[in-house]
């Protein structure tokens, strides 16, 4: 993956997290399916 496509990924990773979860568990849960989605793209 280029660095322009990373960089795309990890921001709207970043902005997916902040957005999308009020407690440490859901942010938790959230960087658990961000892994989750790099991980199926790396395959």
């Amino acid at each position: 993956m280029n660095g322009k496509k990373w960089i795309l990924v990890v921001a709207l990773f970043a902005a997916g997290v902040t957005a999308g979860c009020n407690t440490m568990h859901g942010a938790g849960e959230d960087i658990e399916r961000g892994g989750e989605k790099v991980q199926e793209n790396a395959r």
